[in-house]
């Protein structure tokens, strides 16, 4: 089935199953590989994907239900104040250990600073709840996540 997408503000067309899940779009047809696949079923973080703004599994999500909303992927979110930010900070304080995860990480950290653009503790907890890093950099993505708010680092 034919659908029109607007990906990382560029307009295109695809010709998929309406059930193939956003993921395997972006991936296998759009050729963008910075997203992830990690689990599969939502729990794990890496396919974090930006659906107007806002982070969705793209693992989970058909492409039937985009519609007309936009999708940003980790190739395009430097170009948002949020995103360069983080992966400012993100490289500043050396987060990245083997990388797998970090695309989702930053992908919910932007999101985080877009509604959120001075978050506690909590704030942060609630935000990259989900988001799972087996080489366990979440100190440093903590601290990361304060840098790119502009909080001073303790």
């Amino acid at each position: 089935m034919p659908f029109t997408l607007t990906v990382n503000g560029r307009s295109s067309r695809v010709d998929v199953p309406d059930s193939m899940p956003l993921l395997w779009v972006l991936r296998d047809v759009l050729n963008l590989k910075g997203t992830k696949f990690g689990c599969g079923v939502g729990q794990c973080g890496a396919c974090t994907v930006h659906i107007d703004g806002n982070p969705v599994r793209s693992c989970l999500l058909p492409v039937s239900a985009v519609g007309n909303r936009a999708v940003t992927t980790i190739e395009a979110i430097g170009s948002t104040p949020e995103g360069a930010k983080v992966q400012k900070a993100w490289l500043d304080l050396e987060v990245i250990q083997c990388g797998y995860c970090q695309p989702g990480q930053i992908m919910s950290a932007a999101a985080l600073l877009r509604t959120t653009p001075h978050p506690d503790d909590a704030d942060i907890d609630a935000a990259m709840a989900g988001n799972i890093c087996r080489c366990g950099t979440y100190v440093r993505i903590r601290a990361a996540i304060k840098r790119a708010a502009g909080a001073k680092e303790t």
